[in-house]
């Protein structure tokens, strides 16, 4: 499709040593949530409320989810009515692990070949510094445009994601049309999210000396059955489901493994009185939740009936929905077609991995969104993590020229 002067200016306005000066600032900015220290997002919530107020000359709505822990909306009025169009990603990172580990400085926000290194530079906050360019494109335009833009930078959805679940209830996706979500997939453009149910496994023994284990009741080995049982399940469940075109294969990971657990003193020759398991399930379209949780109970159901001793209980703390859309839902086809103008090449379709704030915004608010950010879908949460500047700044073009479009009205749409 031929460009006009009002799509090639929307894509012209994406600076592209702002952005990676804005990507380089936001990595330098531990946003690592750290109990031990109180640290959370709130340096980098800080520092993107006084890039808005600076570089846009407008107020965000401030939102505090938890103490010190923010959401920050920004909404642009055309002043001309439309849809509304939201940009959303999240402030907070994961952990660094050991630093030692690192070639690379993780809040050094070092250039390498064309890379920036860093925790956190593809999840996501690259894709946040693309939001506040599009953003800064729109605030600053002469091209007529309808609508709204919108901006939802949220803490906190490399955890529970407590901040879109409070952007949802508190009303600020009301009037959202459509959403991108600059995620790390090497800008392939994701219509599927896999669901994800979170479980905690607790197991009950009873302490005793290790040298006398008849003593006793073992948690542990009580906990090896479960997992194990669990990695049967999986294995037939893998059978069952098929690879997604989209989403690959369903999975059961167990995450965490304490036993004690934490907060009681562990010795060697000491056997528990209780063992604990956070478990991370992964769901494809062919699964039904429910049954999920019914079959994972009753494998716990017919441990214990195997074992007079065995005590298991399981607790679920979290429901995540598989969600997806069609090719041809608007934002997706506008997307696709953006795509293939910035880079001259067709968009390879894909689906998420995990889930993302996407997930709330599709199952609660039916909002079709769209995951498609710069980033190597395999290196988040890993050490050394990167993004490559032209694949950015190649997303931030897309970006550009899709919500110009979305945005656009039907006299200014023909080239």
């Amino acid at each position: 499709m031929m460009l006009n002067a009002r799509e090639t200016t929307f894509i012209q306005s994406i600076n592209k040593n702002e952005l990676i000066s804005l990507i380089q600032d936001l990595v330098q900015i531990d946003s690592v949530i750290r109990p031990e220290t109180g640290n959370t997002e709130h340096k980098v919530a800080c520092y993107i409320i006084d890039w808005i107020r600076r570089e846009l000359d407008i107020e965000p709505i401030i939102c505090e989810v938890a103490p010190n822990r923010e959401n920050i909306i920004l909404t642009i009025d055309s002043g001309h009515p439309g849809p509304c169009l939201m940009i959303e990603g999240h402030m907070d990172v994961v952990s660094e692990g050991d630093k030692a580990a690192w070639k690379y400085d993780p809040f050094g926000a070092e250039i390498i070949d064309g890379r920036i290194y860093g925790r956190g530079s593809c999840d996501m906050k690259a894709g946040d510094a693309i939001a506040l360019l599009i953003a800064k494109s729109f605030r600053r335009t002469d091209q007529p445009w309808i609508g709204k833009l919108r901006l939802g930078i949220v803490c906190d959805e490399e955890g529970m994601m407590i901040g879109i679940k409070h952007l949802i209830k508190n009303g600020y996706a009301d009037d959202v049309d459509a959403c991108l979500i600059p995620e790390p997939e090497e800008n392939n453009l994701c219509i599927s999210m896999k669901g994800a149910i979170r479980a905690i496994v607790r197991v009950k023994g009873k302490m005793a000396h290790g040298a006398m284990p008849l003593a006793g009741i073992n948690p542990n080995t009580r906990l090896a059955r479960i997992i194990l049982a669990f990695e049967e399940y999986e294995k037939q469940e893998k059978i069952r489901c098929g690879v997604d075109p989209y989403l690959g294969l369903p999975s059961i990971t167990f995450t965490v493994i304490q036993s004690p657990p934490a907060g009681s003193p562990a010795q060697l020759n000491v056997m528990p009185a209780e063992a604990i398991a956070y478990v991370d399930i992964r769901t494809t379209p062919a699964q039904n939740h429910d049954a999920v949780k019914t079959k994972l109970q009753s494998i716990l159901d017919e441990l214990s009936g195997s074992d007079p001793d065995f005590k298991a209980e399981l607790e679920f703390i979290e429901d995540r929905p598989v969600v997806s859309i069609s090719k041809d839902e608007p934002i997706a086809a506008v997307s696709a077609q953006a795509y293939k103008d910035v880079t001259g090449k067709d968009p390879i379709w894909n689906g998420v991995p995990g889930a993302t704030d996407g997930t709330f915004l599709s199952a609660w608010k039916n909002i079709p969104c769209i995951v498609n950010g710069p980033g190597p879908r395999h290196i988040p949460h890993q050490i050394d993590e990167y993004v490559e500047i032209d694949e950015a700044y190649e997303c931030a073009k897309i970006y550009a020229l899709t919500a110009s479009r979305f945005l656009a009205s039907k006299s200014s749409d023909n080239p």
